[in-house]
């Protein structure tokens, strides 16, 4: 998938557990890891502006954009 979550990043650099996040979030555990694996077909902003507000950072923090191939090195 062309877009890349790096919310592991964000909570690297914030010290928190995903269990912290997701309880101040207000969301499950599960469905934070969902979304923070890459598995997440969807995601809602009110989800985003949570998630932004709790770790002090922008959208483009967690989300960002990769042409396909680029994360595995298969690139032409």
């Amino acid at each position: 998938m062309p877009i890349a979550v790096d919310i592991d990043v964000m909570l690297a650099k914030r010290k928190m557990s995903v269990g912290e996040l997701a309880e101040r979030v207000g969301i499950t555990p599960a469905n934070l890891a969902v979304l923070k694996n890459g598995r997440a077909k969807a995601v809602r902003f009110s989800t985003l502006a949570a998630l932004c507000e709790v770790l002090g950072c922008q959208p483009g923090d967690l989300l960002r954009w990769e042409a396909d191939g680029a994360a595995d090195g298969t690139m032409p």
